[in-house]
This record gives C-alpha cells, structure tokens and sequence, in this order.
C-alpha cells in the first residue's frame, strides 16, 4: 500500500471509529447505562442468560466498547461483543419484527464488521502504540540489520 492510500485508509478508519462508537454510544449506550437499575429488570432475554446479565451486556458492549473503538484502543478486540450483540438483536431478538427494526442493528453490524478485519489504523491508540513499539525495534536493531 502507498503511503496516501495508507493515510487515508487510516483517516478512513478514524471517520468511521469514531462515526459508528460514538453514534452507538451517545444514541444508546449513554441512556441504557443512566437508566440502569429502571431498565435492566425488564429487559428482552433472548439468548436465555436473564435480563439483568443480558442488559449488562449490551450496555458493556454500547458503552465500553462503543468508547474503545472511538478512541481506537484495543479496537479488534472491542468489536467483536458489538457485532455480538448486533447479530442477536437483529437476527434473534426483532427476527419477527418488521425491517426497520432489525435495519439499525444490520447496518451498526456492518460499520463495525471493518474495523474488525482492519484495525483501527494509524490514527489512534493502537497506531500510537504500534509506532512506538516501530521506533523502539529500529532503535534497538543491530547496525546493518535490515
């Protein structure tokens, strides 16, 4: 990959990290987690783990991981309970319900399915930290090593 394309691949990925996290967590995480201890009780149970786990869960995954992916840190690993969590709201949860209910979690599925394969990309925590562990490795390589 050329360096333009690998920069803007990077701001690419920086665009939709921080579309997709924040969007999940400002539009749904932020009132799950302040309307807790209200909603948890009565939660949908629909993978059979109870309500008040399975709330935990979805609001570990709309805000915590929602957050890491924004911030690109630890971002491979913090999407897999959103895409988690977005396939059983979609295919399990609203499976009978008309489409524009399983559409929102489809399409969340589908912006955070890249970043998965991807990776956050040079504009974040993660490409902070795999520059620093870069410079140190060049700095510490033996004089003629390739």
């Amino acid at each position: 990959m050329t360096n333009g394309s690998d920069r803007l691949t990077s701001i690419s990925l920086l665009l939709l990290r921080v579309g997709a996290g924040g969007l999940l967590l400002y539009g749904h995480g932020i009132a799950k987690l302040l309307g807790y201890a209200e909603r948890a009780p009565g939660f949908a149970d629909p993978i059979g783990l109870g309500p008040e786990l399975g709330f935990a869960l979805v609001v570990f995954a709309e805000v915590l991981c929602a957050a890491l992916v924004a911030l690109g840190f630890l971002t491979r690993l913090a999407t897999v309970p959103i895409l988690g969590f977005m396939l059983v709201a979609a295919l399990i949860h609203h499976a009978a319900d008309p489409w524009p209910k399983r559409e929102l979690p489809l399409l969340f599925f589908t912006a955070f399915l890249p970043i998965l394969l991807m990776g956050a990309g040079r504009y974040s925590v993660d490409g902070w930290f795999r520059s620093r562990k870069e410079r140190s490795a060049t700095r510490t390589a033996p004089a003629g090593a390739p």
